[in-house]
């Protein structure tokens, strides 16, 4: 018999608010486990890497390093380079999202966004990630 395995998560979001609420929502899925939520840019690469999530999701205007540049630097580590990112934003037009794929983030999403449609997005992402090996 398998289980179906858990997909850790890094949340990001400088308004505790939204942390409160993604994270509620997501404590909801039996398969998802919030791992780690910071408030600041500037805290994701040590969080990632003493986290190790599956998935991402890093809001793009944050205190410290907004979401483009963490995916930069996430993406410059080596021991975080592979992690799936999905970035999140209220304010993006098609230049940010644009700007935040091509620094390496594997997804965006516009606020508002329902919550099935995030889950599909993290789903998608560990599937892949996963299938890379």
């Amino acid at each position: 018999m398998t289980s179906t395995p858990v997909i850790r998560l890094l949340l990001a979001d400088d308004q505790a608010l939204v942390r409160g609420a993604l994270s509620a929502l997501l404590s909801l899925e039996s398969d998802l486990e919030v791992v780690a939520e910071v408030a600041s840019g500037d805290a994701v690469v040590p969080a990632v890497l003493e986290h190790r999530p599956d998935v991402a999701l890093l809001d793009v205007e944050m205190p410290g390093l907004d979401g483009i540049g963490l995916v930069r630097a996430l993406r410059s580590v080596p021991a975080t380079q592979d992690v799936p990112v999905i970035l999140v934003s209220a304010r993006a037009g098609e230049r940010e999202t644009i700007a935040g794929l091509e620094a390496g983030a594997d997804d965006f999403l516009i606020k508002p966004f329902s919550a099935d449609e995030l889950l599909q997005h993290i789903a998608r992402l560990y599937r892949e990630s996963a299938a890379r090996g």
